[in-house]
Parts: C-alpha cells; structure tokens; sequence
C-alpha cells in the first residue's frame, strides 16, 4: 500500500474533495473537548486558517493527546471529510496522530492568548508561529515576489551592488564601519589616525546606506535596472520608523525624465497594492480586523479614518496628485492646522523640510488622494539630484501616502559634469572618492532617473501595522542585535 503524502493545510481547506485519506503535520494551536472527543486546531504556516482535526481518544490512545499541547508539532493521518462545525468546509477525522515535537505548557510562552506586540518582539523567533505574524510574513514574501514580477514584466535587470562601500550616497556620515583591524590595537599613522591601509580592503569601508550609485552604473548599460536588498544606517534613533538594517527598492532608469520617473513609481506602487488585495486576502481580513479591535480603544482624535483595505483602494483607484514643494508650502501656510497652531512643526516659509504631519494633512485632508511633490529647494536634497533652471530647485519627486508619508523618493539625476561637480563642491563631497560615479558623466552621459522605496515602509502600509520593527523578522535597532 503506497503511503500518503503531506499536503498543505492551504491546499486542504480549498479542496473540493471528500472521503479521502490526507496526511497533515503543523503546530497545534489549540486544543479542546471532553473524554470522548478532542478538537485540535493545525496551523502549519501556509494559510492563516487552521483545520480542525477530530481525535477520538480512544483510538489516538490518552498518552499521545497529553502531549498534545499547544505548540506541540504532530502529524496527522485521517480522512478529509465536510466539516460538522461552522467556520470551515472540511476537517480531518483522525486515524493516526504522531507527536513530533512536544512544547511544555510551563515554559512555551505562546499559550493561546492575547500577547503584547512588545513581549512578542523579545521571542522574536516564535512570534512567526501567531497569527498576526504568520500573516505579515506570507504577506512580506508576497511583497518580494510583486516587486520582482513588476520589473521582469517590464523588461528591468535586478542589479546586485554591493553590501561594503567605500562612498557614502547620502552624504549623511551615519554609515556601519567594516573592519578587521584590531579593536584594541589598531595599526596608527604617524598623526594618530588609524592605518586603514592594513585593513582587509586596505582602506575604510562601511555597510551601504544605499545602492543608488552603483544603481546608476548598471542604468547606463543596460537600460532599466533594479536593486532590492539590505541597507544600514547607523542612526541613534529609537522610533517606530526606523531600523538599522532595512531592505530598499531602487531602480534606475537611461533616459527618463522626472515625469518618466513618476509615472513608473505610481504605476509601480499601485501595482504593488493590486497584488496584495488580489493575492493576500485573507490576510489582509485578519489584519484588518485586528486594526479594528486595536482602533476601538484608542480615542476618537486618533482613530483612522480609513480601514486597511479602504486605505489600500484609496491607493489604487485615485490618480496621484502632483504639484510642487512651492504649491504645498503655500497650501501648508494657509491652512487650518497652521494658522490655529496645531501642527508639531509650523510652517513659516519656504525652504522648510516637510514633516509627516505635513505630507499627511496633504493627502488625507487636502487632496483626499496620494500626492506627488516635485521640485524641492536644493539645500534639503542629495548632490545628485539634477538642478532646475531656477538655480534654487532640483528635479526632485517623493511619493507621498495616506497614514504614512512619504513613502518613494526620487529625482532626475544631475548627468551634466560641470554642474554635478560644482554641487559635489558646495557640499564638500571629495571629487577623488567618487571619480567612478564621475565616469558616467565624462563617457556617454545621458538623462536618467530613479527613485527609492523603502520595502518597510511598503510593509507598514500594506498590513497596517504601526511599528517598523514588526514588520520585519528580526529588527536591528539601537541597543538591539538579537537572534
């Protein structure tokens, strides 16, 4: 007789056959009944739902349910039948149940109850195996695929740049060292200053901040590419908006202009949100039922307007607005939350770095869609952002959402040597540092753009989680390197 093989509980809980032998294994999650009959609810990660095994004690004998606990890991043999109870379709009437892994009640710290997002962040390594977390994690890959379907549809290349730089491409200066000097005894120049040329690149190196620049090399080759990986910064900023170690999307594109470049970010993000309502249904109906609950007891001021799936068709069925930074510093000046004192930061004038609060009354209260800013000042943008004729602007577009902000940013880039040079100077940014970056511009420049879009934050407004740190498996923050 041919043994039966596993199947998944996703493909179980949509099968439209009866009556036929199945094997399932997953961790229990609950377990409940009396002497003639247990219920066991099995999760194995492939669905947020569970299926409903019916044990009869007599036949699974009282020793294997004892270790039936929750946690515990078991394999099931039975038979997929129409289901008694209300809540599912079909059910397993168990044969056979093997414990393959037991999880003492005393000590497993996921009992079926309500747990704090902050206590599951200290067992970030079970915090997978609840509900919330198995779905923002199916919903993470679901992400990861879009992005790469989105550009392969497109005729992109995913372009790998490197972890360990030697440039900084923010100019920020809050970058990761990488090094294997010693730490207590470093090799020291005559002035004091460490030796960097003994080190293993023989110079100083640090974790990227940003694959843009390397991004660029690849765009004026091939066309259209795109990075997707991990970015650090090394900010002391403990907030529910940052992370030290993130994962960015940034394409770079030949021969697009700044409305090149926000037709495809637009048509980018909405595709991104269509997969999501189309492929992470159920999901999405757990989350945004927990969003609910959680809405119920904060007070009405800070409640969302919008539900989750509301929120994400508020993304896809509106054309993005689009204006510049000047029409929003003078919508932002002469507006109610301005003039009555009740934003954080007060608009005075312009040249001011919107905050969020900004960027959000712009969306939520003013347009009422997402919007675009272009045409930032210069002095609160990168070196290579391309310079508008006004002298004062450059070619700058983010990308801004409801609950969020700003969630893309990105520009024309500055493909005229003269003038990207003499920015690079203004801003004390070493010509010989990024003489290779310089080479685009000396050997067949051409217009090109691109844009940024930080996958977290992608994450954050797909599953409407309000915490950077739950929406990535194992967060680095300031104090924090666990697991």
């Amino acid at each position: 007789m041919m043994e039966t093989k596993r199947t998944k509980i996703a493909a179980l809980l949509k099968s439209s056959e009866i009556d036929v032998n199945v094997v399932a294994k997953g961790w229990v999650r609950t377990k409940r009944g009396n002497k003639n009959v247990s219920f066991i609810a099995l999760n194995d990660g492939s669905s947020i739902n569970s299926i409903q095994v019916v044990a009869d004690p007599g036949l699974i004998g009282e020793e294997t349910l004892k270790n039936i606990t929750t946690g515990a890991s078991i394999s099931v043999t039975g038979k997929l039948v129409a289901s008694q109870g209300a809540g599912q379709s079909v059910e397993i009437t168990a044969e056979a149940i093997e414990v393959l892994g037991v999880a003492d009640p005393e000590k497993y710290p996921l009992q079926p109850k309500k747990h704090s997002l902050e206590f599951l962040r200290e067992i970030a390594h079970l915090r997978p195996r609840t509900n919330t977390f198995s779905a923002i994690f199916r919903m993470r890959h679901a992400m990861s695929f879009a992005v790469h379907q989105f550009f392969n549809e497109k005729g992109f290349y995913y372009w790998h740049t490197p972890f360990v730089t030697g440039s900084d491409a923010e100019g920020a200066g809050e970058m990761f060292r990488v090094s294997t000097l010693d730490p207590i005894n470093p090799p020291l120049n005559d002035d004091g200053t460490v030796d960097h040329s003994q080190d293993f690149f023989g110079k100083e190196t640090n974790l990227t901040v940003s694959g843009q620049l390397e991004g660029e090399l690849g765009a004026m080759a091939l066309g259209d590419i795109y990075t997707f990986g991990p970015t650090f910064r090394a900010e002391n900023s403990n907030t529910t908006r940052h992370l030290a170690e993130f994962w960015m999307i940034e394409p770079e594109m030949a021969f697009y202009d700044l409305t090149d470049n926000m037709d495809l970010a637009e048509e980018f993000l909405k595709y991104l949100v269509a997969y999501a309502l189309e492929n992470c249904a159920d999901d999405l109906e757990f989350l945004e039922k927990r969003l609910l609950d959680e809405e119920k007891n904060k007070p009405a001021v800070e409640r969302n307007d919008m539900s989750l799936t509301e929120k994400l068709r508020f993304v896809m069925e509106n054309d993005f607005e689009r204006l510049s930074y000047t029409e929003a510093i003078q919508i932002l000046r002469n507006s109610k939350p301005n003039k009555k004192g009740k934003f954080q930061f007060p608009i005075d004038g312009w040249g001011a770095d919107l905050q969020s609060e900004h960027e959000r009354y712009l969306v939520e209260k003013h347009f009422k869609k997402p919007v675009i800013l272009t045409d930032y000042p210069k002095d609160i943008k990168a070196f290579y952002m391309r310079m508008n004729d006004d002298g004062k602007t450059v070619g700058a577009m983010d990308i801004l959402f409801p609950g969020i902000g700003e969630i893309v940013g990105g520009s024309q880039r500055e493909e005229r040597l003269d003038v990207l040079t003499d920015r690079m100077a203004e801003m004390n940014i070493p010509e010989e540092e990024l003489d290779w970056y310089l080479d685009t511009r000396r050997f067949g420049t051409a217009p090109h753009s691109g844009f940024g879009l930080g996958f977290e934050r992608l994450m954050i407004f797909v599953t409407g989680m309000g915490n950077i740190r739950d929406v990535i498996p194992f967060p680095r923050t300031p104090g924090s390197a666990a697991f």
